[in-house]
Order: C-alpha cells, then structure tokens, then sequence
C-alpha cells in the first residue's frame, strides 16, 4: 500500500486497514452487493418500523420514504444505493411511479437540476427493473 500523504487519505487508509483486520470478507465489499442482497421490506413491516407502532396517527410508510426519497435528493444524489433501496421500498408501500419522480423533480428548486437529474436517473434504473418483473410474471 502507498503511503498517503493528506490527512483523509491516511484516515481511510487506516480503517480500510482496520476493516481487512477485524472482517477480512469485506476488502471487497461492494455497495451494489450489498443492494442486491437487502430485501424490501414489506409495507406492514415498514409502518410498524418507521411509524405506526410509535403513533398510530402519524406518516404512513409511502409518505415517509417519499420524504426520505426528497432529502436523499437534497445530499446531491450521492447515495445511489439509498436512492434505489428508497424508491423500492417507496413502491413496495404504494407510492406510485409519478409520485415518485414528482418528488425528485420538486427538489430540483431547492438541490438543483444535476441533483435531481442524478437521483432521477437512479430511480429510472429501478423503476425499469420492476417493469421488466412485471413482464416476466
């Protein structure tokens, strides 16, 4: 390994050392591994999680990840795995495809036209996968 010179460059240098260490399976952990593995969830499952067992009157599960979805958007779009995982799980709890891409598109006011083109181009990518599901079925 080359010896990092900035400051961030020795830190990750340091806990990608760590990680070998302590798990060495996840040298080569990868974000689109790990998307591909992770189930969505049920829609009872996220209200019970993420709501309606704390207040029965609160956010349904569609209305909270469409929230998630608009703030992931917000970051910039950086999360492409969260984006994705967020519009499936968002689908999974009724949302429907123009709800979602009418919540990203609202945050082009306030994260700007790249951020919301990016997070819509990832929702694109899932929103395919389920149409090429539906077809198959």
């Amino acid at each position: 390994m080359s010896n990092p010179t900035n400051p961030f460059e020795a830190m990750m240098a340091q806990a990608q050392e760590m990680v070998k260490t302590m798990n060495p399976a996840l040298e080569s952990f990868s974000p689109k591994g790990f998307e591909a593995m992770w189930p969505t969830m049920p829609k009872e499952f996220m209200e019970m999680m993420f709501g309606k067992g704390i207040s029965k009157d609160g956010l349904d599960a569609k209305t909270r990840l469409l929230i998630t979805l608009a703030g992931l958007t917000m970051l910039g779009a950086q999360s492409d795995t969260q984006i994705r995982m967020t519009v499936r799980h968002a689908l999974e709890a009724g949302a429907t495809k123009d709800e979602i891409a009418e919540t990203i598109a609202m945050m082009a006011m306030f994260a700007g036209i790249p951020s919301m083109n990016r997070a819509m181009d990832f929702a694109r990518e899932v929103m395919d996968e389920t149409k090429d599901e539906d077809q198959d079925t």
